[in-house]
């Protein structure tokens, strides 16, 4: 029997009052943005027949691009590594290809599609490096069902990476950071690095400051971050 999808979210086809942003995903940058229908078609296929490149360059994933400025700046300063980016919103997902686009970026492809359904996007052992900075927090107890980091997430990245690749986690929610180290610490990963005020910290000297880290780092408050390595 045929599994059926986990995705969540509306689809793009057939919407009644497409937007621009919408338009350019099936449209003018089509061969950059996939769709929720798409995306899936390329499981296990990324490297070969959207990338063109041999199967041991490394394919990275952004979870939750955002305004898409670490997702540009990963891009174009790794120009031999792949990159691939998830985000559900139209406007924050064609900002973020076009900026990295501009910037020179041709290793990099955008996909719409919900980050707890990796598993049917990519196969096993296809992923290296994953980044989720500032995922949503759900910080009312009865939204923590909606939190990314569970211990099934936590099982399928593992299940999805290639071995010695690692895991970069950042949120300026202190309570979301201390339930996200729970399942870090009994999940098959290492944690390599942990603080709760980045900026305060050795892991500073690599940190790239995202578009809402500058928002929240202005008002004061402290980034959480922790470095997870599959072994």
């Amino acid at each position: 029997m045929e599994r059926k999808s986990k995705v969540r979210i509306s689809a793009t086809r057939g919407l009644p009052n497409p937007t621009e942003y919408v338009q350019l995903l099936d449209g003018e940058l089509r061969d950059w943005a996939f769709n929720e229908e798409r995306a899936p078609e390329f499981k296990d296929r990324w490297r070969t027949d959207v990338y063109k490149v041999p199967n041991d360059v490394p394919l990275d994933l952004e979870i939750g691009t955002g305004n898409g400025y670490f997702f540009a700046h990963h891009a174009n300063g790794n120009p031999t590594r792949c990159f691939v980016g998830i985000e559900l919103k139209y406007k924050p997902l064609i900002q973020s290809i076009k900026r990295a686009l501009r910037g020179g970026a041709k290793n990099v492809r955008i996909l719409r599609y919900d980050a707890w359904a990796i598993d049917e996007l990519f196969s096993t052992g296809e992923l290296n490096d994953i980044f989720i900075h500032f995922p949503d927090p759900w910080e009312k107890k009865r939204q923590w069902k909606h939190r990314l980091i569970d211990d099934e997430f936590m099982g399928v990245a593992h299940e999805l990476q290639r071995p010695n690749t690692v895991i970069d986690f950042k949120t300026d929610s202190l309570d979301y950071f201390e339930w996200a180290m729970e399942r870090f610490k009994r999940s098959p990963y290492k944690v390599e690095a942990e603080t709760r005020d980045l900026y305060q910290s050795p892991y500073l000297t690599t940190n790239f400051i995202t578009h809402f880290e500058k928002l929240w780092t202005e008002k004061n408050l402290k980034i959480n971050y922790a470095r997870l390595r599959k072994p």
